[in-house]
């Protein structure tokens, strides 16, 4: 029994590798497009407008990648998926990366055969209530009916909090984003309960934005991030240093609109980005203006924020961690050379 369980085991770990076995970048190469994972619908980090069209920051990870392999940002088929759907999509080989506001924790970079390329968001899970029920802290919440998704570390760290506050709570969970803001708006929870992020986002969809309120407990630490499978290190090079690209070009002023100007600079840092210096781009399958590529068509990492969650957008949502390390956050890349 234990020799077969496991052969199961292994062969279960055996197909995961397997699946990313092949070069996914020759495979995203022959197809022509790049198939992303992206959540169901979360303004600001991945959502359809009324045409059909996908934005956010998320998005625009997608579109970085498929700028740098094909120089056609737009070069992408993305992939809706809930929490639950996320992994197995990933797994299978339905999707070629994961974008979608996911934690990256040890569990997950352990035992699901994933990879995370990067952190392209630093969040934390937090609270909403409506205004009326008459709280401003998390600890007031003891007894509340608490809105969740299933299958996602924002269940566990609810869990982990009640708990060790000697709080009582009853959750009220769905698998679908879209059930558990109905849930809410309907008024069949006091709480919700998800990324900070996902609070903002999510607050502006409802019938009045101002009758609710995140409270400022902050209670986990959420590193979101794009992932791939294990077992494809030159598909796992590409996708991380497209993101190290997005924090190195706004940490050396390179834009979107100076990107082509910045090919003839004499800044060794910059040369070397941008492909005027080395086989940076060749040493992972790429061609030398990679860098570039991405920069002209979706901006540096600054210009993402700014675009999809900034303090100019309905979100409205300060750099605060996601700044640069020389603007008292925490976002920093590697060097290429």
């Amino acid at each position: 029994m234990k020799t077969k369980l496991f052969v199961a085991v292994m062969g279960a770990a055996f197909g995961v590798t397997a699946a990313a076995s092949a070069a996914t970048l020759d495979d995203v190469k022959s197809n022509g497009r790049l198939s992303c994972g992206v959540s169901t619908g979360l303004a600001g980090f991945s959502a359809p407008n009324d045409a059909g069209e996908w934005s956010g920051l998320d998005v625009d990870y997608c579109r970085a990648i498929a700028a740098a392999v094909f120089d056609d940002p737009e070069a992408v088929s993305y992939v809706p998926l809930t929490a639950k759907e996320r992994f197995t999509a990933l797994q299978s080989g339905e999707v070629d990366v994961l974008s979608r506001n996911t934690t990256w924790t040890m569990s997950r970079d352990t035992q699901l055969g994933l990879n995370f390329a990067g952190v392209n968001y630093y969040d934390g899970q937090g609270f909403m209530v409506p205004k009326e029920l008459g709280v401003s802290s998390a600890l007031e919440l003891s007894g509340a009916s608490v809105c969740v998704q299933t299958g996602t570390t924002t269940e566990l760290n609810l869990t982990d909090y009640f708990r060790a506050n000697s709080m009582d709570y009853n959750p009220v969970a769905f698998e679908r984003l879209e059930d558990v803001n109905t849930a809410y708006s309907s008024g069949r929870c006091d709480v919700y309960t998800t990324d900070a992020s996902g609070l903002y986002s999510i607050r502006l969809t409802l019938p009045s934005p101002d009758d609710h309120m995140v409270l400022p407990e902050i209670i986990s630490k959420e590193p979101l991030g794009p992932a791939v499978r294990q077992g494809d290190d030159q598909w796992f090079s590409v996708v991380k240093w497209v993101h190290y690209a997005l924090l190195n070009a706004e940490e050396l002023g390179v834009t979107s609109e100076n990107v082509e100007e910045m090919t003839s600079s004499e800044n060794p840092d910059i040369r070397r980005l941008l492909g005027a210096e080395g086989n940076f781009g060749e040493s992972i399958g790429l061609e030398a203006d990679w860098a570039v590529r991405v920069i002209k068509h979706v901006g540096n990492y600054g210009e993402l924020f700014d675009r999809n969650v900034g303090p100019d957008t309905p979100l409205g949502i300060a750099r605060g961690l996601n700044a640069l390390w020389t603007e008292g956050g925490i976002q920093y890349a590697p060097p290429v050379r």
